[in-house]
């Protein structure tokens, strides 16, 4: 790039520089020939007036009418100005300037010549102007005259010649610099046009190869997005699973050391029942069972419904509601339609709908709740919704784990979830998963849901 900005500033440059000099030579002949033209007129003008004078004194001295001399007197006042003309334009001419003077010793004798033999003329003397007329001193000096002006004739020539020739040579060096510079200007141009192409070149092969890398990093965060998605669902699948292993643990277990000290405390105020101060401890220890065997019961259902695998999807998300908002104190809402789905679609609504309760309890301030489960024919709709305070949905913290979490099981179930939020316009979760049949084992009875229901 640099080399053809050189060379198309020095193809200027050299152009500026012969058209400045073709016009200074060029003005410099044109002047010169101005000059030799001019010079040739004056003398043409001083030969023609120098005709006029001697026919003008003829045709005086064969008439002696004044009428004949009014040519003679005009041409003679023309000479003067004529040769005082090429005198300035022979002013810087040392070689023409002899030449000019001899001329005009010429001119003068001349006019003096003929002045005296007209005025001799005009005296009456016959014999004298007749005897100026025989001799040869006007015929010499008239042929002196003409030699002398064709001799300035031919310098005035020579220079109007070479004028023009400085002329044609300034015309010849203007064309020749400018196929120069034309030819400098296509060579800076054929480079500029190669380098033009070199960096574009350079310029696609680097775009490729970010392309490359980008396609490259993509695929990197697409395998590793993929993997973290995976390693996710893994995660809840286990963790699930460890719900399900240890409330049946919880049920199995704990679950037959209450009942079995139940019975104990039951066994011993059937012994003690003279005994009112043991009784009264032992109906105590009966409450505390019966509150141990509760707890134990919520946090089964809360590990792993057991409602869902028995009485389905509808009944599960009725008993959620209910209990939430017997113990917030909101008023709950539904619109439960029954669905088909697999165990894990359900259990997705049922964990989805499940935290939604458990945020709007801790963070929406709200006074009421609505969940919606509408079936279509090949998905299914899940809302939750609540009059709460809301948040700007736009600035969701990162550290939101519970939405993200949320997000990840409906996306896993090859789902959407929206959230619809606005600070002081409550908050609204909708979930879309599809429709995936269940399918029943051999001898195992599918779940039915209970019907639609709606309780406050």
């Amino acid at each position: 790039m640099a080399v053809s900005l050189l060379l198309a500033a020095l193809a200027a440059l050299a152009l500026v520089g012969i058209n400045e000099a073709g016009y200074r030579q060029s003005s410099r002949a044109l002047a010169d020939i101005d000059e030799a033209q001019q010079i040739r007129g004056t003398l043409n003008q001083i030969l023609q007036n120098m005709l006029d004078a001697e026919t003008g004194q003829r045709g005086f001295l064969l008439t002696g009418e004044a009428a004949y001399r009014q040519p003679y007197d005009v041409a003679v006042k023309q000479v003067d100005g004529n040769l005082a003309t090429l005198r300035q334009l022979y002013a810087e001419r040392p070689a023409e300037r002899t030449q000019l003077t001899e001329l005009s010793k010429h001119v003068l004798r001349k006019i003096a010549e003929m002045d005296m033999s007209v005025r001799l003329r005009h005296e009456g003397n016959e014999d004298a102007w007749k005897f100026v007329m025989t001799t040869d001193v006007g015929r010499e000096e008239m042929e002196a005259i003409r030699a002398t002006a064709n001799e300035l004739v031919k310098a005035s020539n020579a220079t109007l010649h070479a004028g023009q020739v400085q002329v044609m040579k300034s015309l010849q060096l203007a064309r020749i610099g400018t196929g120069i510079v034309a030819l400098a200007a296509l060579i800076a141009f054929f480079l500029y046009l190669r380098q033009t192409h070199a960096l574009r070149s350079i310029g696609e092969r680097q775009q490729e190869a970010l392309q490359r890398e980008r396609n490259a990093l993509e695929d990197e965060v697409r395998e590793r997005t993929a993997s973290l998605g995976e390693l996710a669902t893994h995660l809840q699948d286990v963790r699930e699973t460890e719900r399900g292993y240890l409330a049946r643990e919880l049920h199995d277990e704990l679950g037959s050391l209450l009942t079995a000290a139940k019975l104990d405390v039951a066994r011993l105020k059937s012994r003690l029942a003279d005994a009112p101060d043991a009784i009264q401890r032992l109906q105590h220890l009966t409450e505390l069972l019966n509150s141990g065997i509760a707890l134990k019961r919520r946090i089964i259902e809360d590990l792993r419904p057991s409602s869902l695998s028995n009485l389905g999807l509808v009944a599960s998300l009725e008993i959620l509601g209910r209990e939430f908002g017997e113990r917030s104190g909101l008023e709950i809402e539904m619109a439960l339609e029954p669905v088909s789905m697999d165990e894990s679609r359900q259990l997705t609504i049922y964990r989805m709908v499940q935290e939604s309760l458990t945020n709007i309890g801790k963070y929406a301030e709200a006074t009421e709740a609505t969940i919606v489960l509408k079936n279509y024919a090949n998905h299914v709709i899940v809302e939750v919704a609540d009059n709460g305070k809301g948040f700007d949905a736009q600035r969701m913290r990162p550290s939101t784990h519970g939405l993200a979490g949320m997000r990840h099981r409906v996306e896993a179930a090859r789902g959407k979830l929206t959230i619809t939020s606005a600070p002081g316009q409550g908050t609204r979760l909708s979930a879309m998963l599809p429709v995936v049949k269940p399918t029943p084992q051999a001898g195992t009875p599918a779940s039915l849901d209970t019907p639609t229901s709606r309780s406050a």
